[in-house]
């Protein structure tokens, strides 16, 4: 079909409802997730985790942590799989690619030679009912042969491994720690959806997910577009080719969110130069450890340097890094966000630049 033309700022509305980062928030946890299909997990916690961040951007003040645990761990409305949490609703999406892990003969080959300690975590599992790593003895035969991380740490790699496969699940959470379970106590009996059709059901929300994206990330979802200022042609996702007036508000963004999480598109659709900085060198960083992007209607404006320091109960903004001018209502739009994440994280003051 003959691509839709779109400009620039078109697109980058697009993204920004598709994200639910417009004027008109999401009703709750449960319809966020599903919108945005999964939120991302990552143990940096320099402002907030980055899953609540992400949540508390879309839900306000509203959005309380306890919220996704009770999600988690008592509704079973949301589940945890390989760093992601989900909705429940898309377990049989992720079935038949769990049956048919692992992709590798490196994993395959050590899975074959640890199967005796494999079938004693499901039994220990089985038997005792969650358990932490730490409560589950290795009984490696091979240990994992990583040169990284991994090394020595055969009990974790094992679940890691069979969550993978979808024979166990996290089913909870001690502080960071996971609490490992049988999948069959976690997740609700569901039919598998066939590889193929839960490739492109994934994939076409995905592009949902998004508004627009490139074929690499979407493939055949959607329709084809082009969008002027860049090469080549895009996928739009059909129901966002709509014609209701755009609202947009000021938001600040974790450094993992979808919106921004695709530099290249990100620089392609916003002229939005950024990298996470949290392993370069301190003396090197241009924008700081684990500096916040910041949404201004349907622009990427900025980054603000913040850093929860929960032991004086303060939001410390070391530097506020624009990308446009700053005008009097961007900066007050910009400092009111920085104060509502202060009151939401639960600390006493914001502390601003003195320059």
């Amino acid at each position: 079909m003959t691509p839709h033309l779109l400009d620039r700022a078109t697109a980058r509305r697009i993204a920004v409802r598709a994200q639910l980062l417009d004027a008109h928030r999401p009703a709750d946890l449960l319809s966020t997730v599903d919108r945005l299909t999964f939120l991302q997990i990552d143990p940096t916690a320099a402002v907030a985790p980055n899953a609540d961040l992400v949540a508390w951007t879309r839900l306000g003040a509203g959005y309380h942590p306890n919220d996704l645990v009770r999600a988690l761990e008592h509704e079973r409305s949301l589940f945890e799989h390989r760093a992601m949490i989900r909705p429940m609703a898309d377990l049989s999406l992720h079935l038949a690619e769990m049956a048919a892990w692992p992709p590798d003969a490196r994993r395959r080959d050590w899975l074959a030679a640890n199967d005796s300690f494999r079938r004693y975590v499901l039994d220990v599992l089985r038997d005792a009912g969650p358990r932490l790593s730490r409560d589950i003895e290795d009984r490696s035969v091979v240990p994992w042969p990583s040169s990284g991380w991994t090394n020595n740490r055969n009990v974790t790699q094992m679940l890691e491994f069979l969550a993978a496969r979808g024979e166990v699940a996290v089913a909870g959470r001690v502080g960071r720690q996971r609490t490992w379970d049988l999948a069959e106590r976690v997740y609700p009996a569901t039919a598998p959806v066939s590889a193929e059709e839960a490739a492109r059901r994934r994939a076409e929300r995905r592009l949902g997910s998004l508004g627009v994206a490139r074929a690499a990330v979407v493939g055949d979802a959607g329709e084809p577009a082009r969008i002027e200022g860049t090469s080549g042609v895009w996928r739009v996702a059909p129901a966002a080719l709509d014609d209701a007036p755009f609202t947009g508000r000021t938001a600040l963004l974790s450094p993992f969110d979808r919106l921004v999480h695709d530099r290249v598109r990100a620089k392609e659709l916003f002229d939005f130069d950024y990298r996470l900085e949290m392993y370069v060198p301190k003396t090197q960083r241009r924008w700081g450890y684990f500096a916040l992007p910041v949404l201004h209607h349907d622009r990427l404006v900025g980054k603000v340097d913040a850093t929860a320091d929960r032991r004086a109960s303060v939001l410390r903004v070391d530097a506020i890094h624009p990308d446009v001018p700053f005008t009097p209502e961007l900066t007050a739009a910009v400092h009111a966000e920085m104060a509502a994440l202060a009151s939401w994280s639960g600390l006493r003051d914001l502390r601003l630049p003195t320059r």
